[in-house]
């Protein structure tokens, strides 16, 4: 789960980690009275999307006075945001943070990822902050510091000073630069975070280390142990999908294909969408079930896979181990009595009951097509997909 900027700064700020003063605003009045809350002469307008290079995409404006923040804001409100990130459908803008301009005398980046290989944290940092990581590392790859913490002794002052001097800071900042990075890393273990970044972290003319942007991504498996974190969800900045899905305690990604698929398990999940592929076709999304595989669910699948318009064939592919292939049967044969489904269903099942549940797809009445292998399955929902497109484009053209 991913929240907004001004979210991530307020859990950052509550570790010791220090921001700029800002507040949030809903409408451009709302802005330009906050920055006169705030005073000063200059503010940054910045639109709060789940995304990315907001600034070349115009969603950061610097701003000298009420009017320039009024402006800035009647611009961004209710627009979708298009970067690099957000794809060409861009995100919402609903709100924006104004914040208090600081003067900069150096940028870094710093994040907080974790590293699959090591098995642990590691902390990514650079000189060259306001650029995006995937950038410096193209482009300055020699810039980039690396350092992994071991998980029984929890991030060390030593590292962070290492850390701090590989990066060049003056001896007088060090100290600043180690409570920044002990706050970052007790939120990101203590929160159950896959990522905090910020980028950049500046060291302000006054020699402050602030965190002038900030980003941070829980896992969605933790959320029930931090309900403070699963309220900062904004579902209006994702997938309608993803979000039904996750409502209904489903793992589903959104593609751009035209195949759509219910699976259990996010292995064959994954080998289902390479083998559409491999077949000819396009996968439409990613979407695994679970082990609790009951007829209801099931149906809720389809329900979900239906709602994507873009879907002109289901496969369903279920190994049953935990699930039972009656179980999964009885719930694609419901699903098609109560959900209006108008394209080709591909049913492959293998494992527990698979006997019972082929018997049940055979005596139900309904066009179900069924396979006995994953290739053989791929291969007829491709074949069933085309056959469709070819009778539309027949019918179109009589």
């Amino acid at each position: 789960m991913d929240i907004h900027e001004y979210q991530a700064k307020e859990i950052l700020a509550n570790f010791g980690v220090m921001v700029p003063q800002g507040a949030l605003a809903y409408s451009p009045e709302q802005a330009a009275y906050r920055a006169r809350e705030m005073g000063g002469d200059r503010w940054i307008v910045k639109a709060q999307v789940h995304a990315g290079g907001r600034g070349k995409a115009g969603g950061v404006k610097l701003c000298a006075s009420d009017s320039e923040i009024q402006a800035a804001t009647e611009n961004m409100f209710g627009r979708k945001l298009v970067t690099h990130q957000t794809g060409p459908e861009g995100k919402g803008i609903y709100r924006v943070y104004v914040e208090a301009a600081v003067p900069i005398d150096r940028e870094f980046y710093v994040g907080f990822v974790l590293d699959r290989s090591s098995q642990r944290v590691m902390i990514v940092a650079s000189a060259e902050g306001g650029m995006e990581i995937e950038d410096i590392s193209a482009e300055k790859p020699d810039s980039i510091v690396r350092s992994t913490v071991e998980p029984a002794v929890g991030l060390q002052e030593f590292q962070c000073r290492e850390i701090a001097f590989k990066l060049g800071l003056r001896a007088a900042l060090v100290q600043q630069m180690v409570r920044t990075l002990q706050g970052c890393y007790r939120a990101f273990t203590e929160l159950d975070a896959t990522m905090v970044e910020i980028n950049p972290l500046v060291v302000t003319g006054d020699d402050r280390i602030l965190a002038l942007d900030a980003k941070m991504t829980f896992d969605d498996n933790a959320l029930f142990r931090h309900p403070q974190v699963a309220e900062l969800r904004d579902k209006s900045q994702e997938d309608p999908r993803e979000s039904r899905a996750a409502d209904r305690g489903l793992s589903y990604v959104g593609l751009d294909g035209n195949i759509g698929c219910i699976v259990n398990g996010a292995g064959l999940a994954m080998a289902t969408m390479d083998t559409i592929k491999l077949a000819g076709g396009e996968p439409a999304n990613f979407l695994d079930i679970g082990g609790g595989a009951t007829p209801e669910r099931v149906a809720k699948a389809f329900r979900l896979v239906m709602s994507d318009k873009n879907v002109q064939a289901v496969l369903v592919n279920i190994f049953a181990g935990i699930n039972r292939c009656d179980w999964v049967a009885e719930g694609v044969v419901q699903a098609l009595r109560e959900v209006e489904i108008d394209v080709p269903v591909i049913v492959r099942l293998a494992g527990t009951n698979v006997e019972a549940g082929q018997k049940i797809l055979a005596q139900s009445g309904l066009p179900i097509i069924r396979a006995t292998t994953l290739m053989e399955a791929a291969e007829r929902a491709v074949g069933a997909w085309k056959n469709d497109l070819n009778q539309a484009t027949r019918v179109r053209a009589v």
